[in-house]
């Protein structure tokens, strides 16, 4: 026997397809277990946590055993467990005083779960965890996401925000920026907690490009949740998705690295040696030169975006740990456009928009976070929790562009050197615009959470009081000459007919915003919900119903009016899942949702703040199912949910690039609908991939004029994401990300009444493939040369756009006096573009 066994050793060293048919075929029983045992290693998950008794006091030295493997806690509970993925494993939790707990994992390849037992001094516990664990959140409507698969998922803006893109119900036309818009909602209707603490993205941005960096560090992130509606009481008071991210505690010492042509971030995370402090420190930066540069305006562009995280926490006991949440951030966006050629029309009429422009823009935005959370842990059954939090924001816009443009037919004489030029202008005319705004934002949170356990029964409830005090300086105009003629506002009277007809009155911009407010908002927020889990007959059933009341008021010292508004929010979810033979989950969750007026929704038009502005409110109801099956021997999942939301007290706005510009007055209700669906599994061993589709349809009727369709209404939508390896290069990993959006409508002129315009813009159609060569990961170590210093290293290669897609995110409108025509011309976004990436661990 333990001949035949080297010679196959042996037989695999020198030829490894030998190896992989005898391993298919199943020819040779002995080739077949050793070629089981030898896919089996290195197929590994790891578990860890902290192992309290039923006075929350860590236990030292627990035997922890799984088969062949065991380790045991240190003083402070703690301990780590690497065992066999894929495959049901029995592990024991046992100490001389206390008895026995036996909990039963499967988890998946390279999965990290955290797993904190209470062991009893009376009653032996057998509990299969992951099982309760996973349904938990499956009936509460959560999608979970890897941290593992969000880092190395390639994107021109890779991190939480890129993955979610991939799941229906979430749509994004702009690949610069981070903002997502849900099922028919828009990006200002997002909740995005960290750790139980809020927080919040910058207010004047008004391009992707602009954006940098999200807050949300994906070092740094040990779990990702994500619901898209529905979702429980104690979320807050948003209409349309919350995002739940966990920061690491970290138990050892490690560095991460990521590097590329759009810039870098390092983490490093470490424990002290009596268990009690634990930090973990991110600092990152980007520079979007690379794709900014390969759009077709040619343009001096010098970003700047960087920021610096950190998450610490100290255990002054068993029930008492304090922590700390911080960032400090610094965008600067430095942007100088000088020539565009745009190309258009069709192949017998070519049509070119040539633009040369002169100035510059220059912003600056600048916040600091803090956030303190102290955790006391009274006994098993009752938590309490206390956050302070405070937000500060200043922002920086200032900008004087001037674009001249023509506006004619191409060359088109295959073999004329001017091929391609534009030879006879249409239209010629000019545009300027000028802007110094400036913001200064100022939120503080306190609160205060509970959780508490009674049986089957758990209760949790909240109080937070939040004070926004913000200053806004706004100041923006544009003036617009068409061959010749001073274009006049068109909303004027008399009716403005130039350039056909002059006008001889004053000058006037066209467009003209100028406002300054000091506003100061307070709100008083508080929840209260119950869960519980039962049965009906062989069935198991979740019950959760919750409350949550809002009251807010806002004064303004430019306005003499004043406002203080209250709203209840009452959101109930049922789930149950019948004894069959098939795995299946059914979930209803229903509930009235407000969203309380936030500054930019108070700001109209005319940049003048509205204090009298209500919530806007949108009834939820949402029924979803989840079938786990089993293909090719591997796990799967089909989730779908069909949806529907009835919106009153809609407040209109307008869409344009990621600048959200609202009419800050009650006078729109609106309705939306569809159904998401979304296959999950291992489409390749060992790796998750899924395919998502998506159907939307929202309308919104402004003053009774009828219903129209919402700047947010992406009817279709594809999306995958799939991770696979070359066979004969194991090493070699591949990623794929693939969207495709129907048009949004958007492709009018921004002054223009919906009504009379509902144009859309072109579909949205992006595929970005990585590829990552692995030289060190946990299944390949070193113990000497130069490889010996890392945990994990790869290099890789990405291709953003892959198919070099023409996509639109507005359309430039410019007249043409010869045809008495107003032509659209697309914005485009980033074409294709190459990167190079590595990864390491230390």
């Amino acid at each position: 026997m333990l001949e035949i066994v080297l010679l196959l050793r042996h037989c695999f060293t020198e030829n490894k397809k030998l190896f992989i048919h005898l391993k298919t075929k199943f020819q040779v029983s002995i080739a077949l277990l050793f070629a089981t045992l030898f896919v089996g290693y290195g197929q590994t998950a790891t578990i860890k946590g902290v192992i309290l008794d039923e006075t929350n006091t860590p236990i030292l030295n627990v035997n922890i055993k799984a088969g062949n493997k065991g380790t045991v806690t240190n003083a402070n509970g703690f301990y780590l467990l690497e065992i066999p993925a894929n495959t049901d494993v029995s592990v024991e939790f046992t100490h001389l005083s206390h008895k026995k707990v036996v909990a039963k994992f499967n988890l998946k390849n390279g999965e990290d779960y955290e797993f904190n037992p209470v062991m009893s001094t009376s009653v032996e516990q057998i509990a299969a965890v992951m099982v309760t664990n996973k349904r938990q959140k499956e009936v509460a409507g959560i999608v979970s996401l890897k941290p593992e698969t969000i880092r190395k998922i390639p994107g021109a803006n890779a991190g939480v925000e890129n993955l979610l893109l991939t799941l229906p119900g979430v749509s994004n036309n702009n690949e610069l920026s981070t903002q997502y818009a849900v099922r028919g909602g828009n990006y200002d209707e997002n909740l995005v907690y960290v750790n139980d603490i809020e927080v919040y993205r910058p207010f004047l941005v008004r391009s992707g490009q602009q954006e940098g960096l999200s807050f949300v560090n994906t070092d740094l992130v040990q779990n990702v949740d994500f619901s898209a509606g529905g979702f429980q009481a104690k979320y807050g008071d948003k209409l349309s998705s919350v995002l739940d991210i966990t920061y690491k505690t970290p138990y050892q010492f490690e560095v991460n690295a990521d590097i590329s042509l759009l810039g870098g971030s390092v983490s490093v995370e470490s424990i002290s040696k009596d268990s009690k402090f634990s930090g973990i420190v991110g600092v990152r930066y980007r520079d979007n030169s690379l794709l900014v540069k390969a759009k077709e305006t040619e343009t001096n562009y010098k970003p700047a975006f960087g920021d610096a995280q950190g998450y610490f926490t100290y255990m002054f006991s068993s029930k008492f740990h304090l922590s700390f949440l911080g960032n400090a951030s610094l965008n600067k966006y430095n942007y100088q456009p000088q020539t565009r050629q745009t190309n258009f029309g069709t192949l017998a009429d070519p049509i070119a928009l040539l633009v040369f422009y002169e100035g510059r823009e220059k912003d600056r935005y600048q916040t600091y976070f803090g956030a303190f959370k102290g955790t006391y842990f009274v006994n098993n059954d009752l938590t309490l929790k206390a956050i302070a939090s405070r937000y500060h924001t200043t922002e920086e816009e200032y900008f004087d562009i001037l674009a001249q443009y023509r506006l004619g037919e191409v060359n088109t004489n295959i073999g004329d050197e001017n091929l391609g030029d534009v030879e006879f202008s249409r239209g010629v005319g000019s545009q300027l615009n000028h802007g110094r705004n400036d913001l200064d934002a100022l939120i503080t949170n306190i609160e205060h959470k509970g959780d508490f356990k009674m049986g089957e029964n758990r209760f949790e409830w909240a109080l937070k009081y939040t004070n926004e005090d913000i200053r806004d300086r706004l100041i923006e105009w544009e003036v617009i000459d068409s061959a010749g003629f001073s274009i006049r506002p068109p909303k004027t009277t008399p009716v403005n007919e130039q350039p056909y007809i002059p006008y001889s009155g004053p000058l006037e911009a066209f467009q003209n915003v100028r406002a300054a407010n000091y506003t100061t908002i307070n709100r008083l927020q508080a929840y209260a919900q119950w869960s519980k889990r039962a049965t009906i007959g062989t069935s198991d059933v979740w019950y959760n119903a919750g409350v949550r009341v809002h009251n807010w008021s806002v004064s303004d010292k430019n306005t003499a009016s004043k406002s203080n508004q209250t709203v209840f929010s009452p959101r109930a979810q049922f789930a149950i899942k019948p004894y069959w033979e098939k795995d299946m989950l059914f979930r209803i969750a229903a509930g009235l949702y407000y969203q309380p007026p936030f500054y930019r929704e108070l700001r109209d038009a005319n940049g003048v703040v509205q204090p009298n502005v209500k919530a806007q409110q949108s009834f939820h109801l949402v029924l979803g199912n989840e079938y786990s099956f089993k293909m090719w021997e591997r796990p799967f999942k089909l989730t779908s949910e069909a949806y529907y939301k009835n919106l009153n007290d809609v407040n209109p706005y307008t869409l344009e690039n990621v600048r959200i510009r609202y009419a800050a007055n009650n006078n729109a209700k609106a309705y939306a609908y569809g159904l998401d669906m979304r296959l999950n599994g291992e489409f390749v061993p060992g790796t998750e991939s899924w395919f998502s589709f998506g159907y939307l349809k929202t309308e919104e009727n402004i003053n009774n004029q009828g219903y129209i369709a919402r700047p947010t209404d992406q009817r279709l939508k594809f999306a995958a994401l799939f991770q696979d390896y070359v066979p004969n290069v194991p090493n070699m990993k591949m990623y794929l990300n693939l969207v495709y959006n129907t048009g949004l409508p958007g492709g009018s002129p921004s002054y223009a009444n919906p009504y009379d315009y509902q144009n859309r813009l072109p579909d949205y159609k992006r595929a970005d493939l990585g590829l990552q060569f692995v030289l060190v990961d946990a299944n390949k170590q070193f113990n000497n040369g130069w490889k010996k210093p890392f945990k994990e290293l790869s290099f890789g290669f990405e291709i953003f756009n892959m198919f070099d897609v023409q996509n639109a995110i507005t359309n430039t409108w410019v007249r043409d006096v010869y045809t008495k025509r107003q032509y659209a011309i697309p914005n485009y976004l980033t074409p294709r573009v190459f990167n190079v990436r590595t990864t390491m661990k230390f």
